[in-house]
């Protein structure tokens, strides 16, 4: 028989001896070799350009606020928001969305090269959902972005969002023009028309970004989403590049947006609806200095008690366009210039009535 320190030592070497190999381990099993792949597909490749093109016009937009302690009345500045932009030119004019923006008073703005650079409001177009800061950048630094069309966009063509999605920066998503025509609310309230729908992904931080077409071209700047959770679900909303065509070149000029228009007061919708008027806009005010009045338009009287003593004209029609409401009539005249004239079709007494209005600046 085995003596006590005998077994102690069999299972001392059963714990612990060497152990026999592994039925799944092979002491001579070699790395298999890499396979290679062949060239890149063509619309991989032109992904790839197309980013590689683009990128270094995107730039990272950090805002932030100056706060006074209640305490030791010592200013310091609070974090508000960070968001995506692009280069619009050369003079150093940052384009991006007014809501990724406007809670901050000081604004930093980060080039592809990570070189940061201190910002100055411009002017914004609250409408749009647009606004422009300038940062005093050398040129060679600066690369804008071309600029291309909203006309013309078909559902199902290819689009690209670059942006900077959770502070991550130089994110590229793809994907296509889900649909077009949409709308969505603007900070004013009022609906910005004709706005771009892609499932390319829009998360918090790409707002303010370029949305990209096939050709490298700027054709929306991505900002909402419609998610429950907050993060993409798949539907992204760009505002158009003709808005952007149309009222960046005022903003940088003079820092607001010269609106044409008739030189009127409307009633307000919800009253118009209340006077059962259907459609149309009712003119509240003419002033006689203004272009409507010049065409004959007139407004509404009323008297000290605020009874209506003659009804105003009913704008229904401009230029051949049906005019549904006071948010439809800047639809209508915001494709024109100040100092283009317009077909004015409106209501007086029943009767339809057409004048041509000269428009003017606002």
């Amino acid at each position: 028989m085995m003596g006590i320190w005998s077994i102690v030592f069999l299972l001392v070497w059963l714990a612990f001896g060497p152990a026999s190999p592994s039925p799944l381990h092979d002491p001579t099993a070699e790395p298999q070799p890499v396979t290679q792949r062949g060239d890149l597909d063509a619309d991989e490749q032109r992904t790839i350009d197309i980013f590689r093109e683009a990128s270094p016009s995107v730039v990272y937009i950090t805002s932030s606020a100056l706060r006074r302690s209640l305490f030791s009345l010592n200013v310091f500045e609070i974090p508000r928001g960070t968001g995506s932009g692009f280069i619009y030119d050369r003079d150093g004019h940052i384009v991006t969305n007014l809501h990724v923006i406007q809670e901050g008073t000081k604004w930093v703005v980060t080039l592809a090269d990570q070189s940061q650079w201190d910002a100055r409001f411009v002017g914004q177009a609250a409408d749009k959902d647009i606004a422009v800061l300038k940062i005093d950048a050398p040129p060679e630094k600066l690369k804008p972005l071309p600029i291309g069309t909203s006309q013309g966009l078909q559902v199902g063509q290819k689009v690209m969002a670059i942006g900077n999605p959770f502070g991550l920066d130089h994110t590229l998503t793809t994907g296509v023009v889900s649909a077009l025509g949409r709308e969505i609310p603007s900070l004013t309230g009022r609906p910005i028309q004709d706005v771009i729908q892609t499932d390319a992904a829009i998360n918090p931080g790409n707002s303010g970004g370029p949305l990209l077409d096939s050709a490298g071209r700027l054709i929306g700047i991505n900002a909402q989403i419609a998610s429950p959770t907050g993060a993409s679900a798949g539907i992204g909303f760009a505002v158009p590049v003709d808005a952007v065509n149309r009222v960046v070149p005022d903003l940088i000029r003079y820092g607001r947006v010269i609106r044409p228009g008739l030189g009127v007061i409307v009633v307000p919708d919800n009253i118009t609806r209340q006077l059962g008027i259907g459609n149309g806009v009712l003119l509240r005010d003419v002033p006689d200095d203004s272009a409507a009045s010049a065409s004959g338009l007139r407004g509404t009287i009323v008297n000290r008690e605020g009874r209506i003593l003659q009804l105003g004209d009913i704008v229904i029609k401009v230029d051949g366009r049906p005019i549904t409401g006071q948010y439809g009539l800047q639809d209508a005249l915001e494709t024109f210039k100040v100092g283009d004239e317009v077909r004015v079709i409106y209501l007086r007494d029943d009767r339809e009535v057409e004048t041509t209005v000269r428009l003017q600046s606002l």
